[in-house]
């Protein structure tokens, strides 16, 4: 019973200790929202782009046929098809956009993938110049690589059902449950400055499980299985279209809530949304005969700064605040200024 009470006690001072750490905290956290600047990058001057399905390999050999076959679970189709639909994802993606002026489905460049779950060697750049020459294209985007592989589980439990006159009788229930790895291969070819922009591999798997008083009604599970394929494969398509696209994210960051009366009484606007009422208050504090309490309200006019998309004044702000007044915090809020106006330079 002691050893219980000690327990007990300890929670408590942990959890008090927790409370009063917390309410002790200089800082705040907030969160904003950032563009930030593509994870692949195309130069401004490109108008138009290519697109091209490199994935669908020679089956003239029985033992293409055969492996085609037992991947695909006897649907021999699924791989063609599910590529297509990825090439239309990215097509529809591309064009929401409007990045492009014109974009072109090339079926006429003759090119075959390597086999399944090889990534093809790069073409040679005077075949992408060719290609790019002849539809009047200036990048192209390859599906190089697009397969799936399947793994089928059987299983048969017993369960109870529902018989007439209310009574359970056992029953034998089939559950087949499939699960389709998609694997996806993209290369994105920029022929004015001979430069791969992108080599990208992607994994997806897909599940499904059908179940049933009979193996027929298990089995089921297959037929769901190629829609439920088409559709995430679609999805690859789009996803990869965005890669080339600026993308809207939340960071966090920390601003000072403790130093005098007027820091304790933004905080409370800040939390109510009124961040320029705040300002104001930390603006009263910027001569503060306290070194410290001056330097926090430098760097939190750096932090409203940032919020208002005036990133030079942020930067001077929160030079100002570890230079003149010694602030620590600052100077780590400065680096992640700069490093995101280097990131801002990508956009433009």
């Amino acid at each position: 019973m002691s050893i219980m009470k000690e327990h007990y006690k300890t929670t408590v001072v942990l959890v008090l200790l927790s409370v009063v750490l917390s309410s002790c905290s200089s800082t705040n956290s907030l969160t904003i929202s950032v563009t930030e600047p593509p994870l692949v990058y195309l130069p401004a001057d490109i108008d138009s782009a290519g697109i091209i399905n490199r994935s669908i390999f020679n089956k003239s050999s029985k033992l293409a046929e055969a492996v085609d076959r037992i991947l695909s679970v006897k649907d021999k189709d699924l791989d063609k098809d599910a590529a297509e639909s990825a090439v239309n994802g990215l097509v529809d993606e591309l064009n929401k956009s409007n990045m492009f002026s014109t974009i072109n489905m090339i079926d006429n460049a003759d090119l075959e993938g390597a086999g399944v779950g090889v990534f093809p060697y790069a073409l040679d750049w005077s075949d992408i110049n060719k290609i790019c020459a002849e539809n009047n294209v200036d990048v192209l985007f390859i599906l190089s690589l697009f397969y799936t592989e399947a793994a089928v589980d059987y299983n048969a439990n017993t369960v109870q059902i529902e018989a007439p006159l209310g009574l359970k009788v056992p029953a034998i229930e089939h559950e087949a449950t499939i699960a389709t790895m998609i694997n996806a291969g993209w290369r994105i070819y920029d022929p004015v400055n001979k430069i791969i922009r992108d080599e990208f591999l992607i994994k997806k798997e897909v599940i499904v499980t059908g179940r049933g008083i009979n193996p027929e009604k298990a089995i089921e599970a297959i037929n769901s299985r190629k829609d439920a394929v088409l559709e995430v494969s679609k999805r690859i398509g789009q996803d990869y279209a965005l890669s080339i696209f600026p993308y809207r994210t939340r960071v966090s960051r920390d601003y000072y809530v403790r130093g005098s009366d007027n820091f304790k009484i933004a905080k409370r606007r800040a939390q109510t949304g009124d961040w320029d009422g705040a300002a104001d208050l930390w603006n009263l504090e910027l001569s503060n005969a306290k070194r410290k309490v001056a330097g926090r309200a430098h760097y939190n006019m750096a932090i409203i700064s940032e919020i208002n998309g005036d990133m030079d004044a942020a930067i001077d702000w929160a030079s100002k605040s570890y230079v003149d007044y010694k602030d620590k915090n600052a100077l780590k809020y400065l680096n992640i200024l700069k490093n995101r106006v280097e990131r801002l330079k990508q956009l433009k």
